[in-house]
Parts: C-alpha cells; sequence; structure tokens
C-alpha cells in the first residue's frame, strides 16, 4: 500500500508540474504581452495623428496664422476690409489653379499655366490696342486660343505619349517664345482702358467682380468634377488609367479635356490680369505656376486624404494670401514671402504624400 500511495503520489507530481510550469510561462509572457499592446498603442496613437495631418494640416496652418496675425495686428488683418482685399487679390490665382487642379485629378501636371496665363494677357491687349476689336470678342478669342493651348498638350501626352512633365514644360517654352515674337518682349499699353479696366476693378453689390468670377469659375469646375459623366471618367483616370480604360472609359479624350480645362483657366486668368494691370506684360503671369502648384498640393491635404479637389485647392490658395498678407501687415522683410512659398510648397507636398498613403493603406 505505501509503494501504491508513493506511486501514486509520484504520479500527482508528475501530473501538476506541467501545470506550475505553464503557469510560470504565463507569468514571464505578461510583460512583454503588456509591452507589445503598449507599443501597437503607441503606434496607432502616431498613424492617427499623422493621418490626421495628411486630412486637415492645412486648415490647422491656416487657423494658426489666422490667429496669430489677428494677434499681432487686430486693428488692420482682422478686419473685413483686409479680408475683403484677400479675397480680391487671390481671385485670379485661384481661377488659373483651380484650372491647373483637374489635370491633377486625372494624374496629370501642367507646367504651362503660368506661361499661357502672360501670354494670353498680352494677346488681349494687343487685340483691342492695335486690330480694335471689341472686348467681348477679344477675351473669348484669348480664351479659345488658351483651350486649344491645352488640347494640344492634351494630345501630346496622350496621344504621343510624351511624359506630361516634359511635354507642358515644352509647350511653355514655346508659349514664351510666341509672347516674346509678338511683342518684343516689352509692355503692351492699352488705347481704351477704361471700359476693360471695370472687368476686373468695377464692384456689383458693392463685391468686387473678381471675387464673384472666382466664384463662378470654381463652381462650374466642382460641378465638372463631381456632377458629370466626364468629370468622374477623369477622377476614374487619376486612379487607374487602366483600370478605367477597362472599364469603357475613353482615356485619351478625357485626359485632353483635362487639360483643355486648365488652358481655358489660365487664359482667363491672363485676361483678367491684363484688366486688373490695365496693360499686358511679358511675365505677368509667369508666378502662376508654382503658387498654383502650391496650393493645389496644399488643398490635397485638406478635408481629403491626399487627393486633389476644387475646395482643397481654395483653401490652399486662402492658406498662401493669408500667409503673404500677414507677413506684409506685420511689416515683414520682402524675402520672408518667398522664404514662406517655398517651404509652404515643401510642406503641402509632404502633406499631400502622407495623406495619399495613408489613404492607399486603409
Amino acid at each position: 500500500m505505501a509503494i501504491g500511495a508513493r506511486a501514486f503520489m509520484s504520479g500527482k507530481q508528475v501530473m501538476l508540474e506541467p501545470r506550475a510550469d505553464e503557469q510560470a510561462d504565463r507569468v514571464r509572457r505578461r510583460p512583454e504581452t503588456e509591452a507589445s499592446s503598449a507599443d501597437a498603442s503607441r503606434l496607432l496613437s502616431r498613424s492617427a495623428i499623422i493621418r490626421l495631418l495628411g486630412t486637415y494640416g492645412t486648415i490647422l496652418v491656416l487657423v494658426v496664422m489666422l490667429a496669430a496675425f489677428s494677434i499681432a495686428e487686430p486693428g488692420t488683418f482682422a478686419t473685413i476690409g483686409n479680408f475683403r482685399n484677400i479675397l480680391n487679390d487671390m481671385a485670379i490665382g485661384t481661377i488659373v489653379a483651380g484650372g491647373l487642379t483637374v489635370p491633377l485629378v486625372a494624374g496629370d501636371f501642367d507646367l504651362s499655366i503660368g506661361y499661357v496665363a502672360s501670354f494670353c494677357g498680352l494677346l488681349l491687349v494687343g487685340l483691342l490696342s492695335f486690330n480694335q476689336l471689341p472686348i467681348p470678342l477679344a477675351a473669348l478669342t484669348v480664351v479659345a486660343i488658351g483651350a486649344l493651348i491645352g488640347i494640344v498638350n492634351g494630345v501630346v501626352v496622350s496621344k504621343l505619349g510624351v511624359n506630361a512633365f516634359i511635354a507642358t514644360l515644352g509647350t511653355g517654352t514655346v508659349v514664351v517664345g510666341l509672347n516674346y515674337a509678338y511683342s518684343g518682349g516689352v509692355p503692351l499699353q492699352l488705347t481704351r482702358s477704361r471700359e476693360f479696366v471695370n472687368l476686373a476693378l468695377g464692384r456689383l453689390w458693392g463685391v468686387p467682380h473678381l471675387i464673384l468670377i472666382m466664384a463662378a469659375v470654381l463652381f462650374i469646375l466642382w460641378v465638372v468634377l463631381n456632377r458629370t459623366v466626364q468629370g468622374q471618367h477623369i477622377k476614374a483616370i487619376g486612379v487607374s488609367a487602366e483600370s478605367a480604360r477597362r472599364a469603357g472609359v475613353a482615356v485619351d479624350r478625357s485626359r485632353i479635356v483635362a487639360f483643355a480645362c486648365a488652358g481655358t483657366c489660365a487664359a482667363l486668368g491672363g485676361v483678367l490680369m491684363a484688366s486688373n494691370l490695365g496693360s499686358g506684360q511679358v511675365t505677368a503671369g509667369d508666378g502662376f505656376m508654382l503658387s498654383s502648384f502650391s496650393a493645389a498640393f496644399l488643398g490635397s491635404a485638406a478635408l481629403k486624404e491626399g487627393q486633389f479637389h476644387i475646395l482643397g485647392t481654395l483653401i490652399g490658395v486662402l492658406t498662401v494670401a493669408v500667409g503673404n498678407n500677414g507677413l506684409a501687415m506685420i511689416g515683414a522683410p520682402i524675402f520672408t514671402q518667398y522664404v514662406f512659398s517655398g517651404s509652404l510648397l515643401v510642406v503641402a507636398v509632404a502633406l499631400s504624400s502622407i495623406g495619399r498613403r495613408y489613404a492607399k493603406d486603409s
């Protein structure tokens, strides 16, 4: 009986020992599990913060600047008159940037928009002063020329297979040559400026014409991109041109339409710029290229994760305009505006890339 009891006890011990080992393993693994959970929580919180920056980063920058400049210059910056001036000053650039947004949605670039704006503004002044064309006819003519340049860009990119960066840079250089050939490199003055200048400097019900025209153009572009079949095709191409083609989308035609929108808006910007200046300047619109890309990329980090859209572009232009206006209000040196614009472009591209990456991961 004693031997049996010892055997029984030894068997019981053998049965219990593995359970004790398992409990010890669980105790040892618990800190590792808790550490892993803490690391995962930190990664998730960091991911959430980065994702928020990719979606609302531009709006955050805009709000911070509004608050800072309002505190620094409450009597001059934070006034209705100044905000109206900001909207009026940014109107032409917003129209050009809005047109650029359309090919960007399709996944293409257009580096010719600034040169097209300069050329069309100069050409309009020449048609009015030298050829004595009526203002509506002259304006429609140069806008049609801008649309034609956009169509040429679209054909070169879609039909000939040239990279959009190279194609539009080359087209823009040709436009610069035409600009100098037409003007001889000197500004052109208006001979009948009163009616034409009123197009940009006039007011309707107390609201500047430029703000009303900007609002109308942005609304039309928003409708085209969001409420038409053509707009849905352009968006589909931006996601995947090959998938869109397999789904029956006329990819080449849609890309041409997108470039035509950019050229049309650039030409319209040139018309309004010439009206605002009262003359035709050879390089007056060249700066629209950098500012438009900066605004579009900033806008892609506003409300949507790395996606180009019209409302975002408006927010992007407003951010740049508020920054430049605020710097001028506080008396900052002129070089700070260039530093601000360049830095903002880098930040805009970074935020857009972050938003696009996290949108793909989700």
